[in-house]
């Protein structure tokens, strides 16, 4: 696994990260990332995610590596591979589109249709020091084939709650594909989003991951799912969904 340094962590760092598991076993390791932590890299100069792993460092030196991102201000599972096998296994899984991702999401009004199938080619563009995706013909220099689907759960006269389900695996992928369809995420200014909801202020991107289903090493499918954070709750209930 990794043959990087070993980063300090304060006690208090190793207390919470340890504190967002929610399953642990020879192989793998899922958290329930905060909203507002990095997974990896990014030009803020903080603990992210992948340095936190260091609270598991085995007596080899090694220590778990993520599978997978999310963006710094989504909340809710990932996933890490325990040792070189299963980093292995989990990543040829990934690549043949064997992990079953579902995220809830508000927006300002529920989409039109209520559900359905967002197949929409994505490029990337830098415009600055800003990376961002749009939608884009397929033959587009460097278009991304991108499909979500997304389910209306609840709606109110304040917004809706929304399930969704990216069917591929690109960079800002949901975020996107629902601001195409003019429902923009709360809290997501990027692209579009409003900053308030029922009357609050969206204190980040209303984005969580909340299941996810992916193969096991040892075999079969495991299931991990994280519960609403306190202040995606807050607006839910704020708007009576």
């Amino acid at each position: 696994m990794a043959d990087r340094s070993p980063v300090f962590l304060s006690d208090d760092e190793i207390a919470a990260v340890r504190s967002w598991v929610v399953h642990e076993d020879p192989h793998v390791l899922v958290l329930d990332k905060p909203a507002g932590l990095s997974s990896q890299g990014g030009r803020i100069k903080a603990h992210t995610l992948d340095d936190l792993l260091w609270a598991f460092m085995r007596s080899n030196g090694k220590r778990p590596e993520l599978v997978h991102r999310l963006d710094r201000d989504t909340s809710g599972v990932i996933l890490a591979a325990k040792t070189k096998p299963a980093a292995g296994f989990l990543g040829k899984a990934l690549q043949m589109r064997r992990f079953r991702k579902t995220y809830l999401a508000l927006v300002s009004a529920a989409p039109e249709p209520r559900a359905g199938m967002i197949d929409a080619p994505l490029v990337r563009q830098e415009i600055g020091r800003e990376s961002y995706m749009r939608v884009c013909a397929f033959d587009t220099p460097g278009a991304q084939g991108s499909q979500s689907r997304y389910r209306t759960l609840s709606a109110s006269d304040d917004g809706a709650l929304v399930e969704l389900e990216p069917l591929t695996g690109r960079m800002h992928q949901l975020r996107v594909h629902m601001a195409h369809i003019g429902r923009p995420l709360v809290g997501d200014p990027r692209y579009g989003g409003a900053l308030t909801f029922a009357g609050r202020a969206a204190p980040r991107l209303m984005l969580h991951a909340a299941k996810l289903i992916f193969p096991h090493p040892e075999g079969g499918d495991r299931t991990a799912e994280a519960p609403l954070p306190g202040d995606f709750a807050a607006l839910k209930a704020a708007a009576g969904l």
